[in-house]
């Protein structure tokens, strides 16, 4: 896997953006698009903003406030407990592969 960024180009409510990231970001950025563009096209189904610039604004104020309490909730930081679990399923694996030797 290579850390060097690459452009793609992505599409959010009809619009094209070229984005930078590198292969590993590459899924995460692809669902982080496709939910802003869910997020952005509920808000301009609802009819109640108008304009490209203010229904992203609002999507970005939802996205933000959905963080915030996911952090808030509980006090538990979700993303930093999936990067825990990450590393420990990482950790495992190596001992795991290190036992099948022994057998």
């Amino acid at each position: 896997m290579s850390n060097e960024a690459s452009a793609i180009d992505v599409n959010i409510m009809g619009r094209e953006f070229r984005v930078s990231c590198t292969e590993e970001e590459r899924d995460d950025l692809l669902q982080a698009v496709d939910y802003l563009d869910v997020k952005m096209r509920e808000i301009r189904d609802a009819g109640k903003v108008v304009g490209v610039d203010r229904i992203a604004i609002m999507a970005a104020l939802n996205i933000a406030h959905e963080l915030l309490r996911t952090r808030v909730g509980g006090g538990v930081d979700l993303g930093g407990v999936r990067r825990r679990i990450t590393a420990m399923q990482a950790s495992i694996e190596a001992v795991v592969q290190g036992q099948e030797k022994l057998f």
